[in-house]
């Protein structure tokens, strides 16, 4: 493990020890960019570890994706690197058929602080809902980007992050009433408290995840790639190109059924994901918007 094969995964060339706010923001987008967010393995027949020398074979030697529990650790382990003040955190994502926060502390996070602010960077949650620069942990501020106008809302002891998101234009009829379009314009993404966190925290849940008939990761196999437009996602067997139009008030959503031959294809071509196991796609009926 080395910070140099990392940074040339993400295509970073800056200086690898500068610790202020625009660095991290660079990296932050450029890991989003680069780095898909996708749950293959568990649907390839692989289990999923929290052994961070596993997690950057993966992703950067062999040009994989991950999920939180993956891609976020190893970006906590590269702010670390490059000296920057890192806290981990867990947070409890919003389920909308619950209309409440999920009881399980299943979502990894970070607080940077730098120059006496602090920052939650999070790479790693994929769709409309991931943030592409690092937001600050400030109470009501709209704080803009390309998804839409995301707020983190100070309630006591406890933080939540939301997002104002624009009105989706589905393109082909077919999908006008699919579950995976998100119609609500305000929402809640996940909760959170100050409390740090090791990553033993999250090992018990790795493995309810990947192992419960309720997880969504069981239920669905998802990779998404995020653009400078938008992103692109694949659920089960159903493709997603999104790009915004911030200046039409509109996100356009082009949705389409793709066949089990043309799996390997739109992995490589579309989202740059290149698997070495037969991937058996999931799509069973469980909430997930994109």
């Amino acid at each position: 493990m080395n910070l140099e094969e990392y940074f040339q995964r993400i295509g970073f060339h800056g200086p690898h020890d500068k610790v202020d706010l625009a660095s991290l923001t660079l990296i932050h987008k450029l890991h989003v960019m680069t780095i898909p967010f996708e749950n293959l393995s568990m649907h390839c027949g692989e289990w999923v570890t929290m052994d961070l020398e596993d997690i950057f074979n993966k992703l950067v030697k062999s040009s994989r994706g991950g999920w939180c529990l993956e891609s976020n650790y190893l970006f906590g382990w590269v702010l670390r690197e490059m000296g920057f003040k890192v806290t981990m955190l867990s947070s409890k994502v919003f389920n909308s058929v619950l209309n409440d926060f999920a009881p399980g502390e299943d979502h990894l996070i970070y607080l940077v602080e730098i120059d006496g602010k602090v920052y939650l960077a999070d790479v790693s949650f994929g769709v409309s809902s991931q943030i592409w620069e690092p937001l600050e942990l400030i109470s009501g501020k709209d704080q803009p980007q390309g998804a839409g106008v995301f707020r983190l809302l100070n309630k006591g002891e406890i933080w939540i992050l939301e997002k104002t998101c624009r009105k989706p234009v589905v393109v082909n009829p077919e999908f006008s009433t699919s579950s995976l379009v998100n119609k609500v314009q305000t929402f809640q993404i996940y909760c959170f408290t100050l409390d740090p966190r090791g990553v033993e925290h999250f090992k018990e849940r790795s493995h309810f995840l990947q192992t419960s008939p309720t997880s969504l990761f069981t239920n669905k196999s998802i990779c998404c790639q995020q653009t400078p437009t938008g992103f692109k996602v694949l659920v089960g067997l159903i493709y997603s190109a999104v790009t915004y139009k911030p200046e039409e008030g509109v996100d356009i959503l082009d949705m389409r059924y793709i066949t089990e031959d043309e799996l390997d294809e739109v992995l490589k071509e579309q989202l740059n994901v290149r698997l070495q196991k037969k991937l058996t796609p999931s799509n069973k009926k469980t909430c997930y918007k994109l």
